[in-house]
């Protein structure tokens, strides 16, 4: 697995991620802690994973712990942060990365659907902004990163509830940019396109070669991608930058999406 940070940048700082047991989360855990931050990994299902990456992240001399929770629960998602931030003794990073996604089409989705992801989604990364407030004003220099989706600036058949979360994120983070800005507390959007985690094996007919022919990039994205950008955003790099949407998609959200097949148009 290729290193995504780079040793050092984050070197002192407080970092909780939610949804860090697997894929896009714990890449960016892991990240997060080669960067020099100490990291508290939130998970729901995949605690060995979790519990693995705290290991190596210990080994490595940093700081590291993981919390289960369930953030369909608000009670939850406060009792979270509360023991993220006595574990850290305070926070300085934010990364709002725990989410799920369901592929319906509109009329076959039940409102119950809608509401369990905007739930989960949504209002979970809602409570735990406002829950972990206070300590990310006292940080000085706070970063929260939210995980949207390209699905949040771009339409694909299937995927209206879902889109719908991930569109919110959006408009969420852009107003509590501007709102927190005068406090010292950047917040950013990370909107990454095909990314090759575990849930993509599960799709009928998906392989690594169909998703690289998607991308103009050539192939398709690694969590190791987000989890750079997400270093990068959380870094002194980046204190000019706040209520921006960080598409991370090898430039599939660029191209025009006509359907035909893409071939050299050059004359050569």
């Amino acid at each position: 697995m290729r290193s995504s940070a780079a040793g050092g940048t984050l070197s002192g700082r407080r970092a909780l991620v939610t949804g860090a047991g697997v894929g896009i989360g714990l890449a960016t855990a892991r990240a997060l802690g080669e960067a020099g931050a100490s990291v508290v990994l939130h998970y729901n299902s995949h605690g060995e994973e979790a519990r693995a990456a705290v290991a190596e992240l210990r080994t490595a001399g940093r700081g590291a712990d993981a919390i289960q929770a369930d953030l369909s629960s608000a009670r939850a998602v406060e009792g979270l942060v509360d023991r993220a931030l006595e574990a850290l003794g305070g926070l300085d990073i934010l990364v709002n990365n725990a989410g799920v996604t369901v592929s319906q089409m509109v009329e076959r989705t039940p409102v119950e659907t809608f509401d369990w992801l905007y739930a989960l989604n949504v209002r979970a990364m809602f409570v735990t902004i406002q829950r972990a407030l206070p300590a990310l004003r006292a940080s000085g220099h706070a970063a929260v990163v939210n995980m949207s989706s390209t699905h949040g600036v771009a339409g694909f058949p299937g995927h209206a509830a879902y889109a719908a979360t991930k569109g919110a994120i959006i408009a969420l983070s852009r107003e509590l940019a501007v709102e927190l800005a005068d406090r010292s507390v950047r917040v950013n959007v990370i909107a990454p396109g095909i990314i090759e985690v575990p849930r993509y094996f599960d799709i009928p007919g998906y392989n690594r070669e169909l998703g690289d022919k998607m991308v103009p990039i050539g192939r398709v994205g690694l969590p190791e991608d987000v989890a750079a950008a997400v270093v990068f955003l959380a870094s002194d790099a980046a204190s000019f930058i706040t209520g921006q949407t960080l598409l991370v998609d090898g430039g599939a959200s660029a191209q025009m999406a006509l359907r035909w097949e893409r071939r050299d148009i050059s004359g050569e």
